[in-house]
């Protein structure tokens, strides 16, 4: 891949096959941008969740979260909880079973996927790619995607749709997805390497052989730099160094512990714990931020349809089996807990956003606007519409945080305590439209949208 133009005005170490870029830093005065570049990201729950536990009865003003967001309690001044959003792409409209299909294939896009289970695969260009098509010539990768499951391009998945709509939630062209890497070492030498997966796994066999790490190579270059800097950015780029080395630490712990199992098949580099995984990958995504690497990624943490089980928190069932919980008290209960799980993973990496500081002393999270959200709402249904979405971040750029906004106009009865539909959901592609907006990408349509939500 070739450098991005743009790229040049980002103070980078060099070495041995790494091409490391810094933060900000004021000692440099020629790179510092006029403002502070906001980031976009998405991140997908699978199989939906039990909404009457996720989501805040009341709209308005962020105050006492539900039991399944109370992990985020401490962010609650920095969310928006967004309901009311549909996704009509991912219903039938004629094509028959293929919820979870086309949950993932929609949830970006806002388009139905054709039904097909050979190459002659269709859906839509999805709004990280829109974004990436007019933004990411600044940043040496144009985008980042980023999965916890394997990679799955073709074949039939979910009742005759093609693998490829599951499998992924970022398409560059109606026909092309972007496949996300779930390897943390391979996207580890992608942010750091030379974005060559072919030249990045050579140099790493190289860095191997001579026992050091990639920053080994980066070193003599940082001591030159270092000169340059003032005491406060020379502890910035300390602090940064040593974020770096500590997530290169924990790929080898897990590269060595998955060698010492003889029996285990999965790729060296990935944890054998999904939770570590997932904390790892989301520190992935906020290194990718803070670097100015890319500002925009998505991250998959598990496709639509998934059975992953959860015995770390005593849901030895398949998240899929018991998604059909059939108004099931137990099985609901077991639901509710893999929903606060995901959420305590969000609410990690949001507190990693929130705890690093950008050049003017205000912190990362407020240069970002980052979506959780599942195309499904119901599991058990199956059910497109009133989604469970969150907007986290934004607040320097104008994004109204620390509240609850449904676009359907429900209203909270306080007399039957009960929240009412008054109206049918917006796509939400206008939400997309927005976002696309707020990052300085103008966008008249896209999907199925009938306007631009512009009030986040």
């Amino acid at each position: 891949m070739m450098r991005s133009p743009n790229f040049s005005r980002r103070s980078i170490l060099r070495g041995l096959g790494v091409s490391l870029a810094l933060p900000y830093m004021e000692s440099l005065g020629s790179t510092l941008p006029k403002t502070i570049p906001l980031r976009m990201g998405f991140t997908y729950i699978p199989n939906g969740v039990i909404m009457d536990k996720w989501r805040p009865q009341k709209t308005g003003v962020l105050r006492e979260l539900p039991n399944s967001l109370k992990p985020l309690q401490n962010l609650k001044d920095d969310l928006q909880v967004l309901s009311g959003l549909d996704h009509t792409k991912a219903n039938a409209n004629g094509d028959g079973a293929g919820d979870h299909a086309r949950a993932n294939a929609t949830f970006l896009t806002g388009c139905q996927a054709k039904k097909t289970g050979g190459k002659d695969i269709r859906i839509g260009v999805s709004v990280d790619q829109i974004a990436a098509g007019v933004i990411g010539n600044h940043t040496k990768l144009p985008s980042l995607e980023l999965s916890c499951d394997g990679v799955r391009r073709s074949g039939k998945c979910d009742s005759g749709y093609s693998c490829a709509y599951q499998y992924n939630l970022s398409w560059k062209t109606e026909s092309m997805p972007m496949v996300p890497e779930s390897n943390p070492r391979l996207v580890f030498e992608r942010l750091f390497g030379q974005s060559n997966s072919f030249i990045d796994r050579q140099n790493q066999l190289k860095r191997n052989g001579l026992n050091k790490s990639i920053l080994d190579f980066a070193l003599e270059d940082a001591a030159r730099l270092k000169k340059r800097l003032g005491k406060t950015d020379q502890g910035k780029l300390n602090e940064y160094l040593t974020s770096v080395r500590e997530l290169e630490k924990r790929i080898e712990r897990d590269e060595n512990q998955r060698a010492n199992l003889s029996d285990f098949k999965s790729p060296e580099g990935i944890p054998g714990n999904y939770k570590d995984h997932l904390r790892i990958m989301f520190d992935m995504m906020a290194i990718a931020y803070q670097s100015d690497s890319t500002r925009i990624s998505s991250f998959l943490m598990a496709h639509d349809g998934s059975n992953r089980s959860f015995r770390d928190i005593g849901v030895p069932e398949g998240h899929h089996s018991l998604s059909h919980h059939r108004n099931d008290p137990n099985m609901i209960k077991k639901l509710a807990r893999i929903d606060h799980f995901y959420s305590e993973q969000f609410a990690y990496f949001l507190e990693k956003l929130a705890t690093t500081k950008e050049m003017d002393g205000s912190r990362l999270i407020d240069h970002c606007m980052i979506i959780l959200g599942s195309g499904i709402s119901d599991g058990n249904l199956h059910r497109h519409s009133d989604l469970p979405v969150l907007l986290a971040g934004g607040k320097s750029h104008g994004l109204q945080t620390g509240r609850h906004h449904d676009f359907s106009e429900g209203r909270y009865n306080e007399g039957t305590n009960k929240f009412t539909k008054n109206s049918v959901g917006v796509p939400m592609t206008n939400l997309h439209l927005g976002l696309l907006d707020k990052i300085g990408v103008r966008a008249k349509h896209m999907g199925d949208s009938t306007g631009m939500i512009v009030n986040i």
